[in-house]
């Protein structure tokens, strides 16, 4: 097959290893850079041009596309689909999934365990927004933010009042969720590829620290994860309509809560941690499932 991935840099790891494994498997791996692809809109021949030249005869593409350019990116791999080529991920399910407000919303409304979550626009609310979660201590999220960043925790009321109303003043859109304290500052990262959980790591956040991200210092570490935890993953991303999706989940007194799911999961460390071939894994099922043409939008909302 020959096989596009959208990423801006081809040096980074998820990319290289997604590269190496298609070259592996004798298809023809093309990296594009997401920004500098354009696109000609025109009835019954939508095209995508790349440094001067238009892009043809592609069997398939993998989306890496950054949170931050979320809308140009899905815009290019939306043409992809136009033009008949298959998506690992398709472009409804990526903005999907990347609104974090709406993939709570689906995710509530297919009955996946969640942390109880608000979300207000006016400072009135504030008070009753705190006690709807169920008071201090409590989390408080941008709805931009990744990678932990715009996460804080409020270990008071009045600590939770003063960091909501200044971020209204500064007009972020933010959430409000419970703070699960049973999970030690630990969440389970599930890696999802088509119907089955084919890798899963503990992350563990470094003392004095609750986000557990491995790019904010967290540690990870093998985990075994219960047929709960494994349902909730594979349904959580199937509400989204994600083929292929990270989701990371709280280990709660009240059983798996879902706090992400990811659309562009990274590799490194879900295979350092693991030792399992992920990359291969993608690459094989993208085989087995790719046929030109094919797309459909898969879960709803």
């Amino acid at each position: 097959m020959r096989i596009a991935v959208l990423s801006r840099n081809p040096r980074l790891y998820s990319t290289r290893r997604l590269i190496e494994a298609g070259q592996q498997r004798g298809h023809e791996m093309v990296i594009i850079d997401t920004l500098r692809a354009y696109m000609n809109i025109a009835s019954h021949k939508p095209q995508i041009h790349y440094r001067g030249a238009p892009l043809e005869g592609f069997d398939a593409v993998i989306p890496r596309i950054g949170a931050s350019v979320t809308f140009y990116g899905c815009a290019v791999l939306r043409q992809f689909e136009m033009m008949g080529v298959f998506p690992l991920n398709e472009s409804v399910a990526i903005s999907r999934s990347r609104d974090k407000l709406r993939s709570l919303q689906l995710l509530s409304r297919k009955g996946i365990g969640l942390p109880v979550t608000g979300f207000a626009h006016s400072p009135d609310d504030i008070p009753d927004l705190i006690r709807m979660v169920g008071g201090a201590p409590l989390v408080i999220k941008v709805l931009e933010g990744t990678q932990g960043i715009g996460v804080v925790l409020c270990e008071t009321e009045k600590a939770a009042e003063s960091v909501i109303e200044a971020f209204m003043g500064l007009k972020q859109d933010i959430m409000v969720q419970e703070y699960i304290a049973e999970a030690g500052g630990a969440d389970i990262r599930c890696f999802v590829v088509g119907n089955k959980v084919i890798a899963s790591m503990k992350r563990q956040a470094r003392p004095g620290e609750f986000r557990s991200n491995l790019h904010r210092g967290g540690t990870s570490s093998l985990i075994k994860i219960t047929p709960e935890e494994r349902t909730t993953a594979i349904r959580a991303a199937q509400a989204m309509g994600l083929r292929v999706a990270g989701v990371d989940i709280l280990r709660s007194n009240h059983g798996p809560l879902v706090m992400e799911v990811n659309s562009s999961p990274g590799l490194e460390g879900i295979e350092a941690t693991t030792g399992r071939d992920v990359a291969g894994i993608i690459i094989d099922y993208l085989g087995q499932i790719a046929e030109h043409g094919q797309t459909r939008t898969r879960g709803k909302g």
